[in-house]
């Protein structure tokens, strides 16, 4: 990569400015999703030749995780440190959140000198992203009260509509994979549902892709089975933008059928969205008894689709039988992390190298997030980490 002709393509996207949130792709403008990508490959490829592009000489990264998490929370601080950030978690259990502290109140503290808050809140369906707005709105308000010298800039590290750092970390990894973000065009990627012998996962992934992809041209492919739906406003937004954007998007009930000449697949387990919606009411009121019965039925329904598996079989009907194979991470797989699960251990064992590297671009899609998010003028900052061109060691 020329870091100076990536630097110009950045200079010339409109960007938004600071106090620039990033909650859901969808509600990003091309430009703006552009930037977040090439700027994540910038940062990336500086680490590679060992050069630094910290930016803070002091500040905090704070990050709220409802949720367990081994890629995103490492990522998040790695994007941080490398910034110049200092990292801290907010444990709430540990807080004044467990005596009634409110959102407002909570988002102000924690926020006097932060430069940067990342939340994982995926757990209740309706409320994750509904959370981080109020977190939004409570330091845009203090912000503007004076009680903040400064307005942290907030990133989705997971909710329960989007994934935006994964679903980013993915687009970065078609793009190195087919060479530019005109190349997705006409590009089938198919987003599956697999089995799992759990049955809590989030819609975010799932919703994430078909939420990004459908922006660029490509044919997105959302299969599961019956039942097995996403939340209705996203799967309508996915048409929309597929119409918009010149691709298709289609939904099918068959796995065979949807990885039948696709060019990527992404088979991933995830909680039907009427099941999703009963866990909330459950958890919502503590009926613990409620929430064992919807599992042992969930489960139940979950064991009449263990074919729904990436195999050899259904990988060798998608296109040339040499398709991406895509997933967030950690897969289950077969025989390995449990008896029967999302993907074979074969399929897996050969496609290992390709997820790593999807991994690999977190933690500079999230160190980009924070960079546009917070920075007055982004980009006379990076023309002056550009022109130094320091090393990190």
């Amino acid at each position: 990569m020329n870091l100076t002709d990536t630097f110009k393509k950045i200079s010339q996207l409109d960007i938004g400015g600071y106090g620039n949130d990033f909650l859901l792709t969808w509600e990003k403008s091309y430009d703006e999703i552009k930037a977040t990508l090439f700027l994540a490959e910038l940062f990336k490829e500086m680490h590679r030749q060992g050069l630094t592009y910290k930016t803070f000489d002091s500040g905090l990264a704070l990050s709220i995780f409802r949720d367990k998490s081994t890629r995103t929370r490492f990522s998040f601080a790695s994007a941080a440190n490398a910034l110049g950030l200092a990292v801290a978690d907010l444990d709430e259990e540990k807080s004044q959140i467990a005596h009634g502290e409110t959102v407002r109140e909570t988002a102000n503290m924690i926020s006097f000198m932060t430069d940067v808050i990342g939340i994982r809140d995926d757990l209740f369906l309706g409320e994750g992203n509904a959370y981080m707005r109020q977190v939004a709105e409570a330091v845009q308000t203090g912000y503007e009260e004076g009680t903040l010298h400064q307005r942290p800039a907030l990133i989705n590290l997971q909710c329960d509509i989007d994934h935006p750092t994964q679903s980013m970390s993915d687009l970065a990894k078609l793009k190195q994979t087919f060479g530019s973000l005109e190349n997705l065009r006409g590009k089938k990627i198919t987003m599956s549902w697999a089995y799992s012998p759990s049955y809590g996962k989030p819609l975010s992934v799932p919703q994430g892709i078909i939420g990004l992809m459908t922006r660029f041209g490509m044919d997105v492919t959302l299969a599961h089975p019956e039942g097995y739906g996403l939340i209705p406003d996203v799967v309508e937004l996915a048409e929309k933008q597929a119409e918009a954007g010149g691709g298709s998007f289609s939904v099918v009930n068959d796995m065979k059928e949807a990885f039948s000449e696709a060019d990527i697949v992404y088979p991933k387990s995830w909680a039907p969205f009427k099941v999703m919606e009963k866990r909330t009411e459950l958890l919502k009121t503590g009926d613990m008894n409620g929430l064992k019965l919807l599992e042992k039925e969930a489960l139940v329904n979950n064991a009449h689709f263990t074919d729904w598996e990436c195999d050899k079989e259904k990988m060798s009907v998608t296109k040339n039988g040499k398709a991406l194979y895509m997933h967030c991470l950690p897969a289950d797989i077969t025989d390995v992390s449990c008896e029967k699960g999302e993907v074979s251990q074969s399929v897996f064992d050969q496609h290992r190298k390709d997820t790593y590297s999807q991994a690999s671009f977190k933690p500079f899609v999230i160190a980009s997030m924070m960079f546009l998010g917070r920075l007055d003028n982004p980009i006379k900052k990076l023309d002056e980490i550009l022109t130094k061109m320091e090393k990190r060691f």
